[in-house]
């Protein structure tokens, strides 16, 4: 949605300097305010969109409505007890962070009250300190609070200088509180919402975290590195593969590449490589010219043509026939392909993103993947780490996360997380990986009573059998998330071949701690009776970042 005219632009003189150069937004009238920033970003928060760009169109939208030269949508890290400048029409700094109480912005979050400042020289909860940073002058400020469903105070809008001169009004009060309201509604149905309550211990560092998604929750550092690779990937043109385990997310990822490319327009088609029979899959993908086949009497057009000028996903492509593979090789080359039965060749305006958990090298070594597709289709290739390898806190807050969604589906009032079934849940390697999460936290929502979900609620078996994952694993470090086993069995006299040495007795022993912890290291630090940075140093030499 355009929500600036570009041909309008002004230059206002600064006494420390010329300003840069930025659209003037367009007032929206009276009456279009009410809905302005919900119709701005309603379609957008279904979807793996950038954060950073969702609550971009929602500050665009809210300065178009108000008439406002600039505004700020503050978030409150309330780990650190502060505000943070998550959206700005910003260009001379990354961040603004405000303590409580600190500046307009800082008044409004510790207060709840909508604020007009009219002029900013003789008003002593101005804050002038971004100013002399920045070069900027602020003449006149309104302020207003965003509130939870819950009464909670999750951020503020402020609006700087009316464009045209003079102060705000007391309708623009009205409106930006309305304004402010929506912003909070859409921010409470982002993921972005739940890191916003991160519990204290988990506050270590600052918020905002960037290169976030929509929809995919993870701050560890294996779910940093796939959110980096996954905006430069979306950023491009070039084909994507995406591997990882099953109930890694590998489909939410392509969605993300998909909605964050320049594609994001075009449609997504979806086409599961391993639920459709070797004798249809081509057809499917392709299509078919009339006559190709008996009962073929009409043209059909196949997944491809469906995603022209868009994106295709092909999940589970270690599952695709080696016959197919051959024209999928095509349409990556050539960019072009054939309906059963054509002998025109189709143009393919259509970007390939496929998944697979299987292991393509072995496929390929066996002959059952054709090695030159394999060059082909991993121009980029994501892989996204098991969920035992992401840490106990990521573990944590999505199960927070599916909790509160389940809580919401099934009409119950969100119960908290015992400090042991957190113990029981970060101790537990997930060989489903997130999808056996959210299942886990949907049946202990659904058969729990009173407020506190406790290990009991939790459907986890004592032992867990291992499991084969087709796909090459994304490390092979020993995960700190393997629980002992739980029967506590005493172990048997050991014979010659079973003695083990002092360092390997020493490092079961502080991964046990250490999941006992609940993967906290300065609890298991404690637990051992060593410093946090000597369990550092041990956990670098057994290969555990």
């Amino acid at each position: 949605m355009e929500l600036m005219n570009p041909d309008v632009r002004r230059t206002l003189p600064d006494s420390l300097g010329e300003r840069a150069s930025m659209p003037r937004p367009m007032t929206l009238p009276a009456g279009e305010r009410d809905s302005a920033v919900l119709l701005a970003v309603s379609e957008l928060l279904g979807r793996e969109v950038a954060l950073e760009d969702l609550l971009r169109t929602l500050i665009d939208r809210v300065r178009t409505a108000m008439g406002a030269d600039r505004c700020t949508l503050y978030l409150m890290d309330r780990g650190k007890e502060e505000l943070f400048s998550k959206a700005a029409h910003l260009p001379e700094l990354p961040e603004i962070r405000l303590k409580l109480g600190q500046g307009v912005a800082g008044h409004v979050a510790a207060t709840g009250e909508v604020v007009n400042v009219p002029t900013t020289s003789s008003d002593k909860r101005f804050f002038r300190g971004v100013d002399e940073k920045t070069g900027y002058r602020t003449e006149s400020i309104l302020a207003a609070p965003m509130a939870d469903r819950n009464g909670n105070i999750i951020g503020v809008v402020q609006l700087l200088n009316k464009l045209g001169g003079g102060p705000f009004t007391r309708d623009d009060e009205q409106a930006l509180a309305q304004l402010a309201a929506q912003a909070a509604m859409a921010i409470e149905a982002t993921t972005l919402y739940s890191q916003l309550f991160r519990p204290a211990d988990e506050a270590k560092e600052s918020l905002p975290l960037s290169d976030r998604f929509n929809r995919i929750i993870g701050e560890s550092e294996p779910m940093r590195q796939v959110y980096r690779l996954t905006t430069k990937a979306a950023a491009s043109q070039a084909t994507v593969l995406i591997r990882g385990e099953s109930g890694t997310g590998k489909e939410m990822f392509a969605r993300a590449v998909h909605v964050n490319s320049p594609r994001r327009d075009g449609p997504f088609v979806k086409v599961d490589c391993a639920a459709l029979p070797a004798s249809l899959i081509e057809n499917e993908l392709f299509g078919h010219e009339r006559g190709a086949y008996t009962g073929a009497d009409q043209r059909s057009t196949g997944k491809f043509d469906a995603a022209q000028g868009g994106t295709i996903f092909l999940d589970e492509l270690g599952e695709l026939p080696l016959a197919v593979q051959g024209k999928l090789l095509r349409v990556l080359q050539d960019r072009e392909f054939d309906r059963v039965g054509g002998s025109k060749s189709v143009k393919a305006d259509v970007r390939v993103v496929a998944a697979t958990n299987r292991d393509l090298e072995k496929l390929v070594a066996e002959g059952t993947f054709r090695a030159d597709l394999y060059y082909r289709i991993k121009v980029v290739e994501i892989r996204l780490p098991p969920l035992r390898e992401r840490g106990g806190d990521d573990v944590l807050r999505l199960a927070r996360h599916f909790v509160t969604m389940a809580a919401k589906r099934h009409g119950r009032t969100v119960p908290v997380i015992s400090p042991a079934a957190a113990r029981r849940l970060t101790s537990y390697p997930w060989p489903g990986n997130v999808r056996e999460l959210e299942n886990c936290m949907e049946s202990a929502v659904v058969i729990m009573d009173g407020p506190e979900m406790l290990p009991e609620h939790l459907p986890l078996p004592d032992r867990v059998p291992a499991v084969h994952h087709g796909a090459a694993p994304t490390s092979s470090r020993p995960s700190p998330m393997e629980p002992p086993p739980l029967d506590h069995a005493p172990r048997q006299a050991a014979d010659d071949d079973d003695i083990r040495t002092l360092e390997e007795v020493e490092r079961e022993h502080i991964l046990k701690v250490l999941a006992k912890a609940g993967n906290n290291r300065s609890k298991a630090a404690e637990l051992l009776g060593i410093g946090r940075n000597t369990l550092a140093r041990k956990l670098k030499d057994y290969g555990i970042p």
